[in-house]
């Protein structure tokens, strides 16, 4: 009986909705990037189990997400701005409404180019329920103010 009960509590909710206000940063991109960025941590704010992550994030003028190796698929998804996306020394242009699909064992990265930020969806899968530090669970109290044009 009491696996059963274990069992239900490990099951996941019907859904979960996040309001993005709630995940915002501002740091510094990851994987040794340059610059600054703004990072909305998306699934950060999901209720276990969870396996994907979902994030926005947005490279200010001049920042790079590091290059890195990548042990899953990923997508960069770009929603406004340009970048140069690099895939095992392939790169290649992002505009809005492009897509990178990556492939898992590549070393991976993203710089954003032109005269606006790079801003972008990412997603990935995770092999195990990603727990979520105790941070995530509040809202940012450096989130900027939201705008109309947030949304």
């Amino acid at each position: 009986m009491s696996a059963l009960i274990a069992l239900l509590l490990a099951a996941a909710p019907p859904m979960a909705v996040v309001d993005e206000l709630d995940t915002v940063k501002r740091e510094p991109p990851p994987h040794g990037g340059i610059g600054m960025s703004t990072a909305w941590r998306i699934s950060d704010h999901v209720p276990q189990p969870r396996r994907m992550e979902f994030r926005r994030r947005t490279l200010d003028i001049g920042a790079a997400i590091g290059e890195h190796p990548i042990a899953h698929d990923e997508v960069y998804y770009v929603l406004d701005g340009e970048g140069e996306v690099v895939s095992d020394g392939q790169r290649a242009t992002l505009r809005p409404g492009m897509t990178a699909y990556l492939y898992d064992g590549a070393v991976v990265g993203i710089w954003q180019r032109g005269d606006k930020p790079l801003a972008l969806i990412i997603a990935y899968p995770v092999k195990e329920p990603v727990s979520c530090p105790a941070e995530c669970t509040a809202p940012s109290p450096t989130a900027p103010a939201r705008t109309g044009e947030d949304r």
